[in-house]
Formats: C-alpha cells, sequence, structure tokens
C-alpha cells in the first residue's frame, strides 16, 4: 500500500492534503466561506453558528484541503490553540464591517501570532476581509491597516475582499492559499 502510494505521489494521481485552521471572530462568515467552497452539491443551505469546532473537506485541482472550523465565539477561542500543531494553513475572517470589533479581531491575531505553536513555523495565513457588500464595510486595504498586517514579517499572508453569500472573492483566496500551500508542502 505505501509503494502504491508514493508512486501515485510521483505521478501525480494522488492529492496532497492540507490542514486548514479557519479563525475569526463569531459572525465573521468563516462557516459560510467553508460552505462556499465545498462543491456545490455538498453545500449546506442553512448556516448556523458552530459550536466549538467542525471539520470540513474540499479539493482543489491539486490539492485536498481539510478544513477545521473553529468557533469564534468568546468561549470557544481558548479551543484554537488545541489545533495549532496541526494547522498547514491558516484562513482567518474578518467581518470588514465590524469597526467596533476590529480591534477584539486584531488582538486574537496577536495572541495567535505569538503562540509557541505558530510564531515560529511558516505558515501561509489568508485573510478574508468579508461582507463587502454591506453598507459600512471598509476596503480589504483598510483592514490591513487596521489589523497592522505589514508587521507580519516572517509569514506569508495575503488579504482578499470578499462577500461569502455571493462566493466573491473566494476563489482569488484559494487560489492564493493552493499555491502556497503547495511551496511548502514540497
Amino acid at each position: 500500500m505505501g509503494l502504491f502510494d508514493k508512486l501515485a505521489g510521483w505521478l501525480g494521481l494522488k492529492k496532497k492534503e492540507v490542514h486548514v485552521l479557519c479563525l475569526g471572530l463569531d459572525n465573521s462568515g468563516k462557516t459560510t466561506i467553508i460552505n462556499k467552497l465545498k462543491p456545490s452539491n455538498a453545500q449546506t443551505q442553512d448556516i448556523v453558528p458552530t459550536i466549538g469546532f467542525s471539520i470540513e473537506k474540499f479539493k482543489t485541482s491539486s490539492l485536498s484541503f481539510t478544513v477545521f472550523d473553529m468557533s469564534g465565539q468568546g468561549k470557544y477561542r481558548d479551543l484554537w490553540e488545541h489545533y495549532y500543531k496541526e494547522g498547514q494553513a491558516i484562513i482567518f475572517v474578518i467581518d470588514s464591517s465590524d469597526k467596533l470589533r476590529m480591534v477584539v479581531a486584531k488582538e486574537e491575531l496577536d495572541t495567535l501570532l505569538n503562540h509557541p505553536d505558530i510564531k515560529h513555523r511558516r505558515l501561509p495565513i489568508l485573510f478574508f476581509a468579508n461582507k463587502m457588500d454591506l453598507r459600512d464595510a471598509v476596503s480589504s486595504v483598510k483592514v490591513s491597516q487596521l489589523l497592522s498586517l505589514e508587521n507580519i514579517k516572517d509569514k506569508p499572508w495575503h488579504i482578499c475582499a470578499s462577500d461569502a453569500l455571493k462566493g466573491e472573492g473566494l476563489q482569488e483566496g484559494v487560489d492564493w492559499l493552493q499555491g502556497m500551500s503547495y511551496v511548502i508542502l514540497l
């Protein structure tokens, strides 16, 4: 079995699997984004807040993603760190229309980046500045400034403006993540 797996990998017949942590405050759109990334026949019609975490899978042309969709509710954020060691990439979702909680999102991001299981690893981080369809949304450039993303020097990162309900901006992010993950897996 091991030889066949290796042979399939060399021939490009077996998709490499990437474990992704999907993090962000509650109601930022994490579950909706992950749902939109699944094939249309596997998408859920009714999205409910994640309690604890859920595991979802989706595939691209060359990679298979296993996504740990972590609850962003305050009482569950302590669970995030138990999954840091397993993560090979991070999707961090921000509600770009919630200016009041942007400070909390920055604090959670800073805590994440300074955690011993994350700090010294070169994990790619994809940021979705979500809910761009809402009137009060700030641009992805402004979100980047509010979160001080320019200070992240030791990890590759990318920010995409997104509207998870319509699926806008998601493909750009997944394309970037696929490219970064593929390089890291090699």
